[in-house]
């Protein structure tokens, strides 16, 4: 008789009959998990296709909205439009994830909707996770993106808005945490190829219910701008709340979302505005201070009076006028000095100005400038204004005239950055003053930019004996003889620019400041 002992053939091809028994159970229910998850790709991909098709109803609708009434919409349909091109973009960012996994393991004609080898574990891992690759952070962050977009067009308290934010959630789940795995290691860390698919496919579902959501909104409150109102308000819109003395305020009272159908009773301080008034209320300023309107509007709903109070205050000040020099509070002769003027309450274009030693020129609404045409006299600026049909003086300012101040003769060259720069004195390189061309001259600090033209000028050299030898300019620029004697200076050699003859805007000419030039 035979004895099962562990070690015997007999009990060897048991066992190992066993095992492959075990092993063929095992590969039955793998093969239903399979087909399981097949069906719920399949449904998903359905539900996914039907969202798609409302979606692109929903967008259309819009689109007639905005066709029919653009100036209404257009800032609605542009948002539509830019949740549309971000839904798009990382619905296609997945598809194109889900094909390169598929073709990893299915090879070069591997397609998502027919899996050859669904139980392969590497496929997901290689594409999403391995060292290196990075398709889960990109997905992860692209994710994060679209949710907060996307959660930000919807109500805070809308149910819609926290299911959005749970289907697209990044956080790890309770599980992962525990194994000690980001996000994307949880999705596919040794995830069979069909369960990645189906994952990935749930993720596209998510997406257009989302785009869906905020579509959806976004319609939403295209209608709710549509005279669809809950609430009448009435308003006082005045024409300007500071008034001139002399002047009349002017306001219009309306209701919001009024009836076109009816016009409501006006009662403004008291008094019941004419119906010919068609709202506007005018009132004479005979003195100054702060002054209210108020009263209510009465309309009639369903032949019940309704009243809607209103209240709003206006300003009566006294005849002024701002005349704001823009540089300082001096006039420069024979210059361009901008100047602002205005008067409170009035528009600009009914302000006028005139000013005495010179001419003023309207150069904008507020913004004028004025030439004054000699230095030591005064100039007197005359503000008026066009209030109702009358020219008043609003205010007379008088200012003092200079001549500009003196420029700074200067040499303008490039760094080796190739910025502009401007040499004034002290060191500078041979090889530069070499290359410059000309002399310029120019007022330029905090209050002026003036620029002048040089006419002439002479650089003074000193020889080995210490006499002085005057070298003339070609006008403006450097001649031939002052390169030459420059070129033959060595490091550290000294030259003077001096008897520097520039104009200035007016015509005028004067001698300017010298320059201490050292050769570096």
């Amino acid at each position: 008789m035979a004895v099962n002992s562990p070690n015997s053939p007999r009990q060897k091809m048991i066992n190992l009959m066993y095992l492959v028994f075990i092993a063929m159970l095992a590969l039955n229910v793998s093969s239903e998990v399979l087909d399981g998850f097949e069906l719920v790709r399949e449904s998903l991909t359905r539900s996914t296709n039907s969202a798609t098709d409302r979606n692109k109803l929903t967008f259309e609708e819009l689109g007639i909205y905005y066709k029919d009434s653009p100036d209404k919409t257009r800032e609605w349909y542009k948002l539509a439009t830019i949740v549309k091109e971000h839904s798009d973009s990382l619905f296609d960012f997945i598809a194109d994830k889900k094909l390169e996994i598929v073709r990893k393991a299915d090879g070069k004609e591997g397609d998502p909707e027919n899996l050859k080898r669904p139980d392969d574990l590497n496929a997901a891992f290689e594409i999403m996770i391995a060292p290196g690759k990075t398709g889960g952070e990109e997905l992860k962050s692209k994710l994060e993106s679209y949710r907060e977009f996307i959660t930000d067009i919807l109500p805070d308290s809308s149910t819609q808005k926290r299911i959005i934010t749970d289907n697209l959630s990044t956080t790890p789940s309770r599980k992962a945490k525990e194994n000690k795995q980001t996000w994307e290691q949880s999705l596919f860390w040794q995830m069979p190829l069909t369960a990645a698919i189906t994952i990935l496919t749930k993720l596209q579902s998510d997406i257009r219910y989302a785009e869906g959501e905020a579509l959806t909104t976004i319609l939403k409150n295209i209608d709710v701008g549509d005279f669809r109102v809950n609430t009448i308000e009435a308003f006082v819109i005045p024409k300007s709340q500071t008034v001139v003395q002399g002047t009349s305020y002017t306001a219009n009272l309306v209701l919001a979302a009024v009836d076109s159908t009816q016009r409501p009773k006006i009662f403004v301080n008291g008094r019941l505005l004419p119906d010919d008034a068609n709202g506007l209320f005018q009132i004479g300023t005979s003195s100054t201070g702060t002054f209210q309107v108020q009263g209510y509007m009465e309309l009639n709903r369903n032949g019940n009076p309704y009243k809607y109070p209103f209240s709003s205050e206006y300003f009566v000040v006294e005849p002024s006028a701002t005349i704001f020099p823009t540089l300082m509070n001096v006039l420069y002769a024979n210059y361009e000095n901008p100047i602002e003027i205005a008067v409170p309450g009035v528009p600009g274009q009914s302000v006028t100005a005139t000013m005495t030693n010179g001419r003023l020129d309207r150069k904008g609404n507020n913004m004028w400038v004025a030439y004054p045409s000699k230095a030591g006299t005064d100039a007197v600026i005359t503000v008026s204004a066009n209030i109702g049909g009358k020219t008043q003086v609003m205010a007379n300012r008088t200012y003092r005239v200079r001549p500009l101040p003196d420029p700074m003769p200067f040499i303008e060259y490039m760094d080796e950055g190739g910025n502009p720069k401007k040499f004034r004195g002290g060191k500078i390189a041979k090889s530069i003053l070499i290359e410059v061309e000309d002399l310029k001259a120019a007022i330029d600090d905090d209050l002026l930019r003036v620029n002048f033209t040089v006419v002439r000028f002479e650089t003074l050299f000193f020889d080995a004996f210490g006499n002085a030898l005057p070298v003339a300019s070609d006008g403006s620029k450097f001649s031939s003889a002052q390169k030459e004697k420059i070129r033959s200076l060595s490091k550290g050699k000294t030259f003077f620019i001096r008897g520097v003859i520039a104009r200035g805007p007016g015509g005028d000419e004067r001698q300017i400041s010298p320059i201490e030039v050292i050769v570096n």
